[in-house]
């Protein structure tokens, strides 16, 4: 084989890719010999379209032809605030395939505890301790991996993937060594911080050597790229100037000779100063001119796919778009032909109803920019109701009413309210914090105001004490805190100050407050 050229069935984004390619397959064969070994871990960091996903998607070809059982899973720009997105996408072969009692038998005891964070158990009243559910997903998938070994986990695009997925998989791959399991996460450098990217960053510690930084494709592969594509006669002039237009970059490449074989743009020396032109038709706002030449229906249904981000279903995108059910099954045929848009991969599982995803994360990233901020937002409204209309509930419309202009709405003050105590039930303060502070910014009737106070100092407690003392201390100053509730307010206050190192003044907080009442249950509690 040519130095620098994958086998004929390979993807043309797995040139220069041998030693990636080989360190897979000597993975999984390791898995495949001896189900007592230990588990493995492989990270595969690249800039966007150096070939992550078609690594992943050689990595399926490879552990299937060997009888493995593959789980893949896709974080998504737009979906970082929906928890537990990634890690219930992974899940869903195994979920799909157990019956309720089967479901309850392999998780035991964690049923009750992590069944409602992956969506087959009812939440119960209350919050859900966030790591409680953690160490019972990782149980969870632990008796799975047992059960359907040999078992490959292929997660891409792990930068964009849920802070509560982050979380369980960097406690699971610390598990490893107990457990006959392939684990491969793709991921960017950098894009994300905080508590995600620590998650993030000690998971490729965990990996140690088994961390691969991809590069950009040589000059060479590039030239031997471009006449695989366009065949032989392309000189090297011509070859050269592929390269400098794309950096090397191989999606970028395969896009720009996908463009020149559509175009029938001769591959000479005299004809590599129309490249740039042509690339710029595949990214940024060449892509969006590109898209609005094929008219402003697809223009506006590919808007919607973007709004709605994954799981993208005709019928969804339709409504939101604001199409007849034809006219946008018309419009996904013409985003395909463009190769905006197309289908789910082969093997993939859909998590709900979706027909269709974007061909690569930089075109969906390039149309949601493009879309204007008023637009963006009034679409976000819509796509909230689609959600609901869907049944599909408010914890996951949340994530677009996040992103409504602030009016002074009562109703999405209510309906952030419901969605937080939806994530708080299934152990998601992170997620539920994002609603309470979005309706703040509403901001609440003043006979609300103080309750919506009181429940985003329930929900940041295990998480940011000195955030908890500031909204529970602000909510007491305020009118509508009465009964049983102000009780519960000052004895979580207390519990705030304690955790923050002031003892003092957390005795004297509840010794006011127990002065306010008569001999009874709340001055007992207190």
């Amino acid at each position: 084989m040519t130095e620098g050229r994958p086998a004929t069935a390979a993807s043309a984004s797995l040139w220069e890719r041998e030693q990636e390619v080989a360190a897979i397959a000597q993975a999984v064969e390791t898995l495949c010999a001896d189900r007592s070994s230990s588990g493995h871990l492989l990270v595969l960091r690249g800039e966007a379209g150096f070939g992550k996903t078609a690594l992943l998607a050689e990595t399926r070809r490879i552990a299937e032809s060997r009888g493995c059982t593959v789980w893949s899973a896709r974080g998504g720009e737009t979906l970082r605030s929906v928890p537990f997105n990634v890690v219930r996408q992974l899940l869903q072969p195994a979920l799909l395939s157990l019956h309720p009692e089967e479901a309850r038998e392999y998780l035991g005891d964690w049923y009750e505890i992590a069944g409602p964070a992956l969506g087959i158990a009812e939440p119960g009243e209350g919050h859900a301790d966030p790591q409680g559910v953690c160490d019972g997903l990782v149980a969870a998938v632990t008796r799975l991996a047992r059960r359907d070994y040999p078992l490959v986990l292929l997660i891409d695009d792990a930068h964009w993937a849920d802070q509560e997925t982050l979380r369980w998989l960097e406690a699971f791959v610390e598990r490893l060594g107990e457990l006959c399991v392939l684990v491969v996460v793709a991921r960017r450098p950098g894009e994300i911080t905080g508590d995600a990217a620590r998650h993030l960053d000690a998971v490729g510690q965990a990996a140690g050597r088994a961390v691969t930084s991809l590069s950009a494709l040589t000059p060479a592969a590039v030239a031997g790229l471009t006449r695989a594509t366009l065949g032989t006669h392309a000189d090297a002039a011509f070859c050269r100037e592929v390269w400098a237009v794309t950096d090397g970059n191989p999606y970028e490449t395969v896009e720009l000779l996908a463009k020149v074989r559509d175009s029938e743009l001769e591959a000479s020396e005299s004809s590599a100063g129309e490249l740039r032109a042509l690339n710029r038709a595949a990214r940024g706002g060449g892509l969006v001119d590109r898209l609005e030449q094929l008219g402003v229906d697809a223009t506006k249904f590919a808007m919607a796919a973007a709004i709605l981000g994954a799981d993208i279903s005709v019928t969804q995108a339709a409504r939101l778009a604001g199409l007849g059910q034809d006219e946008a099954v018309r419009c996904a045929e013409l985003l395909r032909n463009a190769r905006i848009l197309t289908e789910p991969l082969p093997g993939a599982v859909p998590v709900g109803d979706g027909d269709l995803e974007f061909v690569h994360p930089l075109i969906a990233s390039a149309v949601y920019d493009s879309i204007p901020g008023g637009l963006r937002t009034a679409m976000h409204g819509i796509a909230a109701q689609v959600v609901t209309d869907a049944g599909k509930g408010l914890a996951a419309a949340s994530r677009h009413l996040l992103q409504v202009h602030a009016e002074g709405d009562e109703e999405l003050v209510e309906q952030l309210r419901e969605a937080a105590r939806e994530h708080l039930a299934v152990g998601a303060p992170d997620a539920a914090r994002r609603c309470l502070e979005r309706a703040l910014r509403e901001p609440p009737a003043p006979d609300v105001h103080a309750h919506v106070l009181y429940e985003l100092g329930c929900a940041t407690l295990l998480t940011a004490p000195a955030r908890t003392i500031d909204h529970l201390r602000t909510a007491l100053g305020m009118p509508g805190l009465d009964g049983a509730e102000r009780v519960d307010a000052v004895y979580r206050l207390s519990q705030a100050l304690l955790h923050n190192d002031q003892l003092e003044e957390a005795v004297r907080t509840v010794e006011a407050e127990a002065a306010r009442h008569a001999p009874g249950p709340a001055r007992l509690r207190l």
